[in-house]
């Protein structure tokens, strides 16, 4: 009976289960289609799943997460970034928003450090968090395209006008995120 328990625990939540299923399926793709460079890619998308239940985040939003961290990486695997102009900007806004929201209950869960959506506290305190982590994860994720563009790989594509564009819809994105998470104040938070 003890032999189920670390797979009731990997599907558990069953949608939130059915993604972390599909990045383990992703990574035995990936070696087939890229090689163990984009294996290595979505390792760290499993590394990423780890976060929401760390953070004890809503199952739907482990979920909208997890699959938002496998598409991106799967349009980057298959270059889709390149073939569709849009594509970029799109999983800038959404993906940096799921980010975000589970970045700050991260810290608000673990650390304390900032304010729980689950909390009584004002909602303008919970929308300004999660969208100054998603800033700050925007400039961080940029900073890390231009090292690999510069030291990694020179087809990394970074030009000024981008690095703005996706700064910008990532902010926008934890906007969004930031007032999405106070439906959470309605929740409390489970331990």
């Amino acid at each position: 009976m003890t032999r189920n328990v670390p797979v009731r625990a990997l599907l558990d939540p069953p949608v939130e289960g059915a993604v972390r299923v599909a990045v383990l399926v992703s990574i035995v793709l990936a070696v087939l289609v890229r090689g163990p460079v984009g294996a290595a890619l979505f390792l760290l998308v499993a590394a990423g799943m780890t976060v929401p239940r760390l953070a004890r985040a809503p199952g739907t939003l482990g979920a909208a997460y997890g699959v938002g961290l496998l598409a991106a990486a799967w349009c980057g695997a298959l270059d889709l970034y390149e073939a569709v102009w849009w594509l970029d900007g799109l999983m800038h806004l959404v993906v940096t928003g799921l980010v975000a929201a589970v970045a700050h209950l991260l810290l608000a869960r673990r650390t304390g450090a900032v304010v729980d959506p689950s909390s009584p506290a004002a909602p303008a305190a919970c929308a300004a968090v999660t969208l100054t982590v998603g800033l700050a994860l925007s400039a961080v994720w940029e900073l890390a395209e231009y090292a690999g563009h510069t030291y990694l790989d020179p087809s990394i594509y970074v030009a000024y006008g981008d690095t703005i564009a996706d700064m910008a819809l990532g902010g926008l994105g934890s906007a969004v995120a930031g007032a999405a998470l106070l439906r959470v104040r309605r929740r409390p938070a489970t331990s």
